[in-house]
């Protein structure tokens, strides 16, 4: 990268790239903030100096006293990603707050899409569904407000807002053992959010009901492709009468895969998904799935934000839980035999 000097005034990203660490690290530093080890505060002042960068501190101010703008993380790749953000204008407009979008991509991380909002005037940060550790949560939060929706994380710098996600399961597993299903596998998220929490409440809602000795968890993860390989897995083994499966999108997958193998669901097998996204309401789809409280969901995050960005105390937990409701559609039914 060649020197920033005389053709254009040097900036945070400038120096980012030459120290070789995130936009959020740099101003942590400049600001003087804790967060940065002592070598790295020496490096990044050095490239800061050698490149005559100077952090604009009226940009600051207005970053600071913009109470209108939230900056929104989001993964363009994920259904019902894109239902919480139509859900987030719609919280955010009555209110007089605007959204400031910046996605993930699987060529774009999220420390890339978290850095860039960084630079825009956000009074405060929403992340649907983060998948970052919590020390990059924390340095976030060190410059902004930082609330993620979709996700469980304890840190007492960052806020949640998210479903109940082992109940929702549940609701699953009773609907189909209301059905009069027994063998009920489960297709898991893999390491994606929220995955731990709905495995938890598989095999739970799996004991309550006497079922014990029918649990079966089959790999899986958050995308069509890991459903039908996940499906394909299921019908290698002893076949399970019903499957619930992690996500509308692994959820789609796994209906493709079984129906080419032949079997009609739900006369053969029946599948539930987890999200209520669009993906489920696709009239050839039409599944049943448990379906997260969306506008409830939008509404908490963004008064959280608004709170946190304008020093509003608040006392209590730092997460919200909002509970989810069972949508029954097509592919479920009671088993044959």
């Amino acid at each position: 990268m060649g020197h920033a000097g005389a053709t254009r005034r040097a900036t945070m990203m400038d120096v980012a790239a030459r120290a070789g660490v995130s936009q959020s690290l740099v101003s942590i530093v400049m600001r003087g903030a804790p967060g940065a080890g002592a070598q790295t505060r020496q490096r990044v002042l050095a490239v800061a100096a050698e490149l005559g960068y100077r952090p604009d501190t009226r940009a600051r101010l207005l970053r600071q006293n913009d109470s209108r703008m939230l900056g929104v993380v989001f993964g363009v790749q994920h259904a019902f990603h894109g239902d919480l953000v139509a859900g987030l204008y719609r919280a955010a407009g009555p209110v007089g707050h605007r959204l400031t979008l910046s996605a993930t991509t699987p060529d774009r991380p999220e420390r890339v899409a978290v850095d860039d909002l960084l630079g825009d005037r956000c009074a405060a940060v929403i992340l649907l569904g983060s998948e970052l550790p919590p020390a990059d949560l924390s340095a976030a939060a060190r410059i902004v407000p930082v609330v993620v929706v979709a996700r469980a994380v304890r840190h007492e710098a960052v806020d949640v807002v998210r479903t109940a996600e082992a109940q929702g399961v549940a609701l699953a597993v009773d609907h189909l053992v209301a059905l009069g299903h027994r063998r009920i596998a489960h297709i898991d998220g893999g390491r994606a959010p929220g995955a731990a929490e709905r495995r938890r409440g598989y095999r739970d809602a799996m004991r309550r009901n006497g079922l014990d000795g029918e649990v079966r968890v089959i790999s899986g993860g958050p995308t069509e492709d890991d459903g039908a390989r996940a499906a394909r897995e299921v019908l290698s083994g002893g076949r399970p009468s019903a499957v619930t499966v992690f996500n509308d999108r692994c959820a789609t997958g796994a209906l493709q895969a079984l129906r080419s193998s032949g079997l009609q669901v739900p006369l053969d097998i029946s599948v539930t998904g987890y999200d209520d996204s669009r993906l489920a309401r696709i009239t050839f789809v039409d599944l049943t799935t448990v379906a997260q409280d969306v506008d409830r969901l939008c509404e908490l995050a963004v008064e959280r934000a608004m709170d946190r960005a304008a020093g509003v105390e608040i006392t209590g937990r730092r997460e919200q839980i909002v509970p989810p409701t069972l949508v029954v559609r097509s592919t479920t039914g009671a088993p044959v035999s």
